[in-house]
């Protein structure tokens, strides 16, 4: 198989879906599958390697997709699939790249592609189209399958988990030891640090939380540890509660946050909505116990065996979720943990996740 893969999503650019996409393309080319990367980016960014290709999109975006299919097309025919990774211009080009091609497109759809897409006056038509014009669909949480399914209900949906590799993701003893002299300066004896990671927006229920931590009367008890890019408003809700103790800290490159989830005595991730974040993923993995909402793949991931969770969007139960991760004792939360991390090994590998591709890729072939 080759695959022509579009996406907005690919190294460097910064984030976790690009790091998902690169993971995914290396699995898949692990097990001998040849992908070509077509990287489409409105920033200045150079080829990460060989089989990606970056197409500036500029200031005409149209006109470079459009140029890019007159370079393609002599070629074409060399590909078994074209797939859409994610963003509105591979979900708006390579349906019709595939269809000039006349090969098969999957679509792997990701959270932010529908769950905001679909109330998008702009971005609805592109991504039902996108849907309704697959082969196969690929979704990374359960529960959005059946979602799928009623509005494009003759293109077949797969539930295939993200995956992470656990042999390489682990906090080394230096890391360990510069998040144990962090915590010594900047927290409170007494004190858990309850660490909130990656692109903190209005969809990932900060908010929700800290309002939570605060009404339920555990403000003495924790630490909030904000790590990347703040929802609009938070800081000035922040300065409004003062008997809140926290940290913010930048946006980081993914392995430069080793040392923050070192630092943390629990994850939280109360989203709304979501896909299955790899934040969720990373901190299980790391042995360290989870407070979340029952949001998208969070629920594939997170029951009370590993954590605390809780119905998304629900004020009442994530405050009681808080209550009861602010009165576990050290060993609740080491069990909790082990849980998690035995259940990422045993369920959300990079082999099971390369597995479920390649099912699809090989049915619609």
């Amino acid at each position: 198989m080759r695959l022509l893969w579009v996406t907005e999503n690919y190294p460097p650019s910064p984030g976790g879906m690009a790091n998902s996409c690169d993971r995914i393309v290396h699995g898949l080319q692990q097990a001998g599958v040849a992908v070509d990367v077509v990287h489409l980016t409105r920033r200045d960014l150079a080829p990460r390697g060989a089989g990606v290709r970056t197409v500036p999109l500029g200031d005409d975006p149209e006109h470079a997709l459009r140029q890019f299919w007159t370079t393609l097309a002599p070629g074409a025919d060399r590909y078994t699939h074209v797939v859409a990774f994610g963003g509105t211009y591979p979900l708006l080009s390579a349906p019709v790249y595939a269809a000039w091609a006349g090969l098969p497109l999957i679509t792997l759809l990701r959270g932010n592609d529908f769950d905001t897409g679909m109330f998008s006056l702009r971005r609805q038509p592109v991504v039902l189209e996108a849907l309704r014009a697959s082969a196969a669909v690929c979704v990374v949480a359960a529960s959005t399958a059946p979602l799928v399914a009623a509005l494009a209900p003759s293109t077949p949906v797969t539930w295939v988990a993200n995956g992470i590799d656990t042999t390489e993701w682990q906090v080394l003893p230096s890391e360990r030891q510069k998040a144990a002299a962090w915590r010594a300066e900047h927290v409170a004896p007494g004190r858990r640090t309850l660490g909130m990671i990656g692109q903190l927006k209005n969809k990932k229920g900060v908010r929700l939380l800290l309002e939570a931590v605060v009404a339920g009367g555990h403000a003495s008890r924790f630490h909030i540890v904000l790590a990347g890019e703040l929802e609009p408003g938070l800081d000035e809700w922040l300065a409004g509660h003062p008997s809140l103790a926290y940290t913010a800290l930048p946006f980081q490159d993914r392995y430069q946050l080793l040392g923050v989830y070192a630092a943390c005595d629990l994850v939280a991730l109360p989203s709304f909505y979501d896909g299955l974040p790899n934040v969720a993923l990373e901190a299980a993995a790391l042995g360290i116990p989870i407070l979340a909402s029952d949001a998208g793949g969070l629920a594939d991931l997170v029951d009370d065996t590993i954590g605390f969770r809780f119905p998304a969007g629900d004020p009442h139960a994530c405050r009681a979720a808080v209550h009861r991760a602010a009165l576990a004792d050290d060993d609740q939360l080491a069990a909790l943990g082990a849980a998690g991390a035995a259940r990422v090994r045993e369920r959300f590998g990079v082999a099971s996740e390369t597995d479920g591709y390649l099912t699809v890729l090989a049915a619609t072939r």
